[in-house]
C-alpha cells in the first residue's frame, strides 16, 4: 500500500534550501538531503506529489555510490539520526528519504553524459546536425546509439531550466584543467554505470552528474543514475526510429504533452492512474537494476 506523498519536510530551526524535490537542511560541517514526493516536469513542479518516490530515489543514489565506491562521494550516513536533530523532528516520515552529507563547494556546471539521440538532443540535431555544437554523423534516428557517449555540460539553474553551454564556456567557468577531469569522470560513471545497466535489462540513455569539490578533491554529489536525472529504457523494448518506452519521469512529461497545457500557466493536476503508474516505474526501475524491492 503506498505510503502519503510527502510534499515538503520539516525540521525546526534548522536552515533549510528546497529545490525541486530535494529539502536541503544545513548542519554547519554536513548536510541532511531529504528527498520528497515532489515531481517536476517543464520547470514546474507538479501535484499531486508520487508517494515514496524520494525514498526510491535515495535508495538507487545509495546502490550506485556503494557500487562506485572507488570514487569519492559526499554520503557520510544514511541515518539523519547522526545528525543533531531538533527533538520534535518525525523520523517516520524522514526514513528512507535522507542522507547525511558532506558540505562541498559545488561545482556550477551539470554534468550531462548522452549515449543516446534523445530529449532536447534529438531536437537539437534535427535543426543543426549536432548536439549541443558537437557534430554527429548524418543519418541517425531518433533514440539511435551514438557513436560514443558525449559530454554536454548545461548551467546550474535554482529556478527555470539548466541552460546547455559548450565544453570552452565550461572551461572558462571553472578552469580547463578541472573541466577535463569532470569530463574523463563522467564519462567513466556513464559507461560504468550503462554496461551494468544493460546487463540488469535497463539502456541508461542519458544522465546527468553533479560534482563538488571538498579541501581540494573532486567528489561526486547529490543523486546519481536515478529515473529523476536519467533516462532509463527497458532494453526488451528497444527500437531506434522513435520515442522509446521509459522507467523515468517521462513517462509524465509524455502525458503533460498529451493536454492542452501551454506550458506558460500552472499545470494541470496528474490523474491517479498517472500517479500510479508513475510510482510503479520508479519501484521497477530500483527492482531491474539491484535485483531487490526498494526497502527502507
Amino acid at each position: 500500500m503506498a505510503s502519503t506523498a510527502l510534499i515538503e519536510s520539516s525540521l525546526s530551526g534548522i536552515p533549510v534550501k528546497r529545490g525541486k524535490v530535494r529539502d536541503v537542511y544545513d548542519f554547519e560541517d554536513r548536510l541532511l538531503f531529504v528527498a520528497t514526493d515532489r515531481i517536476s516536469a517543464f520547470d514546474w513542479v507538479l501535484c499531486p506529489g508520487i508517494p515514496d518516490k524520494g525514498r526510491v530515489l535515495t535508495q538507487i543514489s545509495r546502490f550506485w555510490f556503494e557500487r562506485f565506491a572507488e570514487i569519492p562521494n559526499h554520503l557520510i550516513s544514511m541515518n539523519p539520526a547522526d545528525l543533531p536533530l531538533p527533538d520534535n523532528a518525525d523520523l517516520e516520515v524522514l526514513k528512507g528519504r535522507c542522507m547525511v552529507v558532506k558540505k562541498t563547494e559545488v561545482v556550477p556546471f551539470e554534468c550531462v553524459v548522452r549515449g543516446y539521440l534523445s530529449g532536447s538532443g534529438w531536437k537539437d540535431y534535427l535543426e543543426t546536425g549536432a548536439v549541443c555544437g558537437l557534430e554527429l554523423p548524418q543519418g541517425l534516428s531518433q533514440s539511435a546509439q551514438l557513436p560514443e557517449p558525449l559530454f554536454t555540460p548545461a548551467t546550474k539553474a535554482e529556478t527555470g531550466h539548466d541552460e546547455n553551454v559548450s565544453f570552452e564556456t565550461m572551461c572558462t567557468g571553472v578552469g580547463q584543467e578541472l573541466a577535463e577531469q569532470l569530463r574523463d569522470l563522467s564519462i567513466q560513471i556513464y559507461q560504468q554505470g550503462s554496461e551494468y545497466a544493460r546487463e540488469q535489462g535497463i539502456i541508461l540513455a542519458d544522465t546527468k552528474f553533479e560534482f563538488g569539490l571538498l579541501n581540494g578533491e573532486l567528489i561526486l554529489i547529490d543523486e546519481v543514475l536515478t529515473p529523476d536525472s536519467s533516462r532509463f529504457w527497458p532494453a526488451e523494448l528497444y527500437q531506434s526510429g522513435g520515442p522509446q518506452p521509459s522507467l523515468d519521469k517521462q513517462f509524465v512529461r509524455d502525458w503533460l504533452e498529451s493536454t492542452t497545457w501551454d506550458k506558460n500557466s500552472p499545470p494541470p493536476e496528474l490523474p491517479e492512474e498517472i500517479v500510479s503508474k508513475t510510482r510503479d516505474k520508479y519501484f521497477d526501475a530500483f527492482r531491474l537494476l539491484t535485483g531487490n524491492e526498494c526497502t527502507w
